[in-house]
């Protein structure tokens, strides 16, 4: 899948590493059982457990301190000898597979980020992610279902590796490090989504990432609707604010929900959303403020007004049945919910009292 490193590498190194974590547990199994029976060995010949296990161990390990009592029997030579080699021989085995594991996973992990390096190097309008948090997650899910090649930028180790388990194609840096962003393929790039629950850090990558490729289009997260200006100014095409999204769709559901489920509520209205997304339009509802722009004008002069950025497929006069096309004469009122189709969040000012406008105010307005 585009975005994603392929399983089949994933396999390999499972493979790799499954034989010496096999050899490093049946290296410690053995010694366990070597250990255990030479003790219960000398306790049966007459030593006490404190010698017998004091015993084993400086044998096993080589040390050499000498006998704690004389091996002068021939069933004490046979355990000593026992001991000496089972328990040499399983130490040097020991140490062995944990060289082994210990190398083989720093290899592995040394060839793994060259691989997912060399696979982000031969992207081409690919899009990265900055910020693998709640809405970095969901994001990652649609793009990898849509089959978008995409790279997650994720200063966290820990939810790096998230990240790289779910098969994503991950690099653990610092958004707002030029260095980590050029690595990410920026100049290559077709978007870049900031999405970090920081405002501040939001406006950074922006006019970072726009100073690497001014073409890239850059869509940002904000949390203060006082920040979509910001980020604007710094280079953002596109501001999503989640909470102002949230709080209208819970506004639709209380005031509008023969709407909300309309436009929400079908799987023939998500598929259209998508279609309506690949256009580069999106569909949503908006209530009229009192004292807005938009207060007493026609839907005609509303969207003249709005230079095309969005046009009104339903209106819902705060009493009464929703009205699908209407009539390009019919008036807006406050608190009136309107269905717009139209591209992002341009001419929304409209709706919201104070909002700013070049209307010439009839005398009904």
């Amino acid at each position: 899948m585009p975005g994603t490193v392929h399983t089949s590498a994933n396999t390999n190194q499972s493979g790799l590493l499954a034989s010496p974590a096999r050899n490093l547990t049946f290296g410690l199994i053995f010694m366990l059982v070597v250990m255990v029976g030479a003790v219960i060995a000398y306790v049966a010949a007459g030593w006490s457990l404190g010698d017998a296990v004091y015993m084993v161990i400086i044998t096993v390990y080589t040390v050499g301190y000498g006998e704690v009592h004389a091996i002068d029997t021939p069933l004490l030579r046979g355990i000593t000898i026992s001991t000496i080699v089972l328990g040499c021989t399983g130490v040097i085995f020991l140490t062995g597979a944990l060289v082994q594991y210990i190398t083989l996973n720093q290899i592995n992990q040394v060839f793994g980020i060259k691989r997912m390096t060399a696979q982000i190097d031969k992207l081409t309008n690919h899009i990265i992610l900055c910020g693998y948090g709640r809405i970095g997650v969901e994001m990652a899910t649609g793009l990898a279902a849509g089959g978008a090649d995409f790279v997650v930028l994720e200063a966290d180790p820990a939810t790096a590796d998230l990240a790289k388990n779910k098969g994503y194609l991950v690099i653990r840096g610092d958004a707002t490090d030029e260095a980590s962003l050029i690595a990410a393929g920026i100049a290559r790039a077709r978007v870049l989504a900031t999405v970090l629950s920081d405002d501040a850090l939001n406006v950074f990558i922006t006019l970072s990432a726009r100073s690497l490729n001014p073409k890239l289009e850059i869509i940002a997260r904000g949390e203060l609707p006082t920040t979509e200006s910001k980020l604007l100014q710094a280079g953002a095409n596109k501001v999503v604010l989640p909470t102002h999204i949230g709080a209208e769709r819970m506004v639709e559901m209380i005031l509008y929900q023969e709407t909300a489920r309309f436009i929400r509520g079908s799987e023939r209205m998500v598929d259209f959303e998508k279609v309506l997304l690949s256009l580069g339009l999106s569909m949503e509802m908006v209530v009229t403020a009192p004292g807005s722009p938009a207060v007493g004008q026609t839907i005609e002069t509303v969207e003249r007004e709005a230079g095309g950025a969005f046009f009104i497929v339903q209106l819902n006069h705060s009493e009464g049945d929703p009205i699908t096309r209407p009539d390009p004469q019919t008036t807006i009122s406050a608190g009136d919910g309107l269905v717009l189709v139209g591209r992002g969040q341009a001419g929304r000012s409209l709706f919201v009292a104070g909002g700013r406008s070049t209307f010439r105010r009839s005398a009904r307005g």
